[in-house]
C-alpha cells in the first residue's frame, strides 16, 4: 500500500518552484566551469596582488608593509610619474589614429562591391597577427636606422631619422604599429554602419546634402554609441600596452616608451619587487577607471541615440 502512494506521487506533475529550481540546478551545472575559472584565475589573483600591493614579496618572502610602497610611488619615484605621462601621450596619439583609420575602412568596405567580403577578411588578418613578438621584430627592423622606412625617405631626398633612437620619435613607430591592428574596430564600426537606416540618406540626398555633409550629419551622429563603445575599449586597451615596449625599444630611448604595464614588469620580474609591481598595477586599474568614467560622463554631449538620451 506505501508503495502505490509513493509511486503515486512520483507520478504527480512537479510544482512550478520544483521545476525552477530544476532548471537553475541545471544551470549552475553549465555556468560551473565559468565562475570556478572567474574565482580562481580572477578574483583569487587581484586579491593576492591588493594583499602584495601592502608586503615587500620579492618571491621569497612577504613581509606585510601597509602603505609604504604607494607612499614610494606618489613621493619618491620619479619614473613612475614619468611612464604614466609616456602612457597618456601614447594614448592619446594611438588611439584616436586606430579608430579613425579603422572608421574610415568601415566605411568604405561596407559600400556594394561584390567582393567586399574579401576585403573585410583581408583587412582584418593584421588584427590576427599584430600583436605578436614576430610582428614587433619586422617593425623593428623597418623602422630601423638602415631599414625600410628609412630607405624609403631616403629615395625621395629626406636624411634617415633614428626612429627608434630619439624620444620625441619613437611614440610614433610603435602607435602606427597599434594603427595596423585595426581590424577588430573596424569590424564593429562596419556593423554599425548597417545597422544606421537608407531612409536617412535618401532623405538627406533629396535634400541636396552632399556625401561629405551626410557622413557628418547622418553617418556620425548615428554611429557615436558605437563610437563611444570603441573608444572605451580602445583606451583601456592603449593603456595596456606592453609588447612594442619589451620587444622593439625595451623602455628606451631614456624611458620613452617605459610605458606603464613595461614598468610593472621590470619592477616585478626584473628588480624582484613584486610588492611594489602589484601597487603600481593597482594604481593603474583606479587610473584606467577614472579616464573611462570621464569618457562616459563627457558622452552625453556627443553621443546620440535614437530614443534619447537620458539625463
Amino acid at each position: 500500500m506505501k508503495k502505490k502512494a509513493n509511486a503515486a506521487l512520483a507520478a504527480q506533475p512537479k510544482t512550478f518552484k520544483q521545476r525552477m529550481q530544476s532548471d537553475n540546478a541545471v544551470g549552475y551545472v553549465f555556468a560551473a566551469p565559468f565562475i570556478i575559472g572567474f574565482i580562481c584565475l580572477t578574483i583569487f589573483p587581484m586579491g593576492l596582488s591588493l594583499y602584495y600591493s601592502l608586503t615587500n614579496y620579492n618571491f621569497v618572502h612577504a613581509d606585510f608593509i601597509g602603505l609604504n610602497n604607494y607612499v614610494r610611488m606618489f613621493t619618491g619615484d620619479s619614473r613612475f610619474w614619468y611612464s604614466l605621462w609616456r602612457t597618456f601621450l601614447y594614448v592619446i596619439l594611438a588611439v584616436p589614429l586606430k579608430l579613425i583609420f579603422a572608421l574610415l575602412v568601415a566605411f568604405f568596405l561596407t559600400r556594394n562591391t561584390k567582393i567586399a567580403s574579401l576585403y573585410r577578411a583581408v583587412y582584418y588578418l593584421p588584427s590576427l597577427v599584430g600583436g605578436s613578438v614576430a610582428v614587433a621584430l619586422v617593425w623593428k627592423q623597418m623602422f630601423a636606422r638602415k631599414g625600410m622606412i628609412n630607405g624609403i625617405l631616403g629615395a625621395i631626398g629626406i636624411d634617415r631619422l633614428n626612429w627608434l633612437g630619439d624620444k620625441n620619435l619613437v611614440l610614433f613607430p610603435l602607435a602606427l604599429l597599434t594603427v595596423w591592428q585595426f581590424g577588430s574596430s573596424m569590424i564593429i564600426f562596419a556593423a554599425g554602419l548597417k545597422e544606421i537606416p537608407t531612409s536617412y540618406y535618401e532623405a538627406a540626398e533629396i535634400d541636396g546634402a552632399s556625401s561629405v555633409q551626410r557622413f557628418f550629419k547622418i553617418t556620425l551622429p548615428c554611429l557615436s554609441p558605437v563610437i563611444l563603445y570603441n573608444l572605451v575599449m580602445q583606451t583601456i586597451t592603449g593603456f595596456m600596452v606592453f609588447t612594442q615596449a619589451a620587444i622593439i625599444t625595451q623602455g628606451g630611448p631614456a624611458d620613452a616608451t617605459n610605458f606603464i604595464a613595461y614598468y610593472i614588469y621590470t619592477q616585478g620580474f626584473k628588480y624582484f619587487d613584486m610588492g611594489y609591481g602589484s601597487a603600481i598595477s593597482w594604481v593603474m586599474l583606479v587610473v584606467i577607471a577614472i579616464v573611462t568614467l570621464i569618457i562616459f560622463k563627457t558622452s552625453k554631449k556627443w553621443v546620440f541615440y535614437e530614443a534619447g538620451n537620458d539625463d
